[in-house]
C-alpha cells in the first residue's frame, strides 16, 4: 500500500491513508471534476486516492453503501484498486518489516491473513474495478505499472532531475546519485579579468565555451545522461541527483551544470540547476 501510494503522489494524486468510510462523502465533495468551476482562492482537489483496508473493523461493512452513494450522487469517476498478494508472500513481508498484522488477534500472522482475505472478499468479487496481484511485483515494477496504468498522459510522471554545482575545497554534497568532477577544464579563476565572476556569467561561458575539452565534455556527459536517465526511471527513481564538482565551485562547475540543465530540460526531464558554492556577491553579477 505505501509504494502503491507514493506512486499515486507522484502522478499528482492527493492521498489519504486509512480514512473512515464514515468521512467519504465529506472528502469527496472536497475534489473538484475538471470541468467543474470553483470559487476564487478555494482549493481544488482534481484527483485522490484513498486507502481503505482491513484497519477499517466493523466500518468495512458499510462500504458497499458508502461506495454505492458516491457513484450515484457524485460526478466524480469512481475507480476501486484492488491489491493483494498471496499467502506466502505476504507472511514474508510482514516478516520483513516486523510490523504486526491490523487483523492479528493473537492467532498468528497467518491466521490474520486469512482472516483479512475473507473480510475483504465481497468487495474483491463484487466492487473492485482492477484487481493486482503484487506478489511477483517488488516495489519498482509496482510502481511503474501503477504509473504507466494511470498516469494523466502517455508519458507518466516526469522525472525531476537537479544538476548540483559545487567546490571540492568544500566537501562533496551528499546524497548525489551521479558524480562527474570538471577540475580537467582551464580554469577562468587564472584570468585576472575573469576572477570575480561567476559560471553564470556571459564572459566566463563564452571563455569555456571556447575551449575544445569543454565542448566534448559537455556532449560526453550529456549523452551518459541521456543513456541512463531513462534507466533509473523504469526501475522507478523520480528524482535523481547530478553533482558537478570543481575545485572552488565558482566558475567550471556552475557553467557546466547550467548548460547540463539546459540540455536536460529540452530532452523531457523536469531539470533545474542549483549553485551550492556561488558566492552572493558572484551570484549577483549573471546576465
Amino acid at each position: 500500500m505505501s509504494s502503491a501510494t507514493n506512486a499515486f503522489e507522484d502522478l499528482g494524486y492527493f492521498c489519504v491513508d486509512n480514512l473512515p468510510l464514515t468521512l467519504l462523502p465529506t472528502f469527496a465533495r472536497l475534489v473538484q471534476p475538471e470541468d467543474e468551476e470553483v470559487e476564487e482562492g478555494e482549493a481544488r482537489i482534481k484527483r485522490a486516492a484513498l486507502v481503505i483496508n482491513i484497519r477499517e473493523g466493523h466500518f468495512l461493512g458499510k462500504f458497499e453503501s458508502q461506495l454505492k452513494k458516491l457513484r450515484r450522487a457524485s460526478k466524480l469517476d469512481v475507480f476501486v484498486l484492488f491489491f493483494e498478494a498471496s499467502d506466502d508472500v505476504l507472511q514474508r513481508r510482514f516478516s520483513e518489516t516486523r510490523r504486526p498484522h491490523p487483523a492479528d488477534k493473537g492467532d498468528g500472522l497467518l491466521d490474520s491473513i486469512r482472516a483479512e482475505r475473507a473480510a475483504m472478499a465481497d468487495i474483491r468479487a463484487h466492487h473492485a474495478d482492477l484487481i493486482i496481484d503484487t506478489s511477483e511485483h517488488n516495489v519498482h515494477s509496482l510502481r511503474r505499472y501503477l504509473i504507466e496504468r494511470f498516469s494523466p498522459d502517455s508519458e507518466g510522471t516526469p522525472m525531476r532531475v537537479q544538476v548540483l554545482s559545487f567546490g571540492h575545497k568544500y566537501g562533496s554534497p551528499r546524497d548525489l546519485d551521479l558524480l562527474f568532477d570538471v577540475r580537467h577544464l582551464p580554469n577562468p579563476y587564472f584570468n585576472a579579468e575573469l576572477r570575480t565572476f561567476s559560471g553564470n556569467d556571459r564572459r566566463v561561458v563564452e571563455f569555456l565555451k571556447k575551449q575544445a575539452e569543454t565542448v566534448e565534455t559537455l556532449e560526453r556527459f550529456g549523452s551518459l545522461l541521456d543513456y541512463l536517465l531513462p534507466l533509473y526511471k523504469r526501475e522507478g527513481k523520480s528524482y535523481v541527483t547530478v553533482g558537478i564538482g570543481c575545485t572552488g565551485g565558482q566558475h567550471r562547475s556552475v557553467m557546466i551544470a547550467n548548460a547540463l540543465a539546459r540540455r536536460l530540460s529540452r530532452d523531457g526531464f523536469n531539470a533545474s540547476a542549483v549553485h551550492r558554492d556561488v558566492s552572493k556577491t558572484r551570484a549577483r553579477r549573471t546576465t
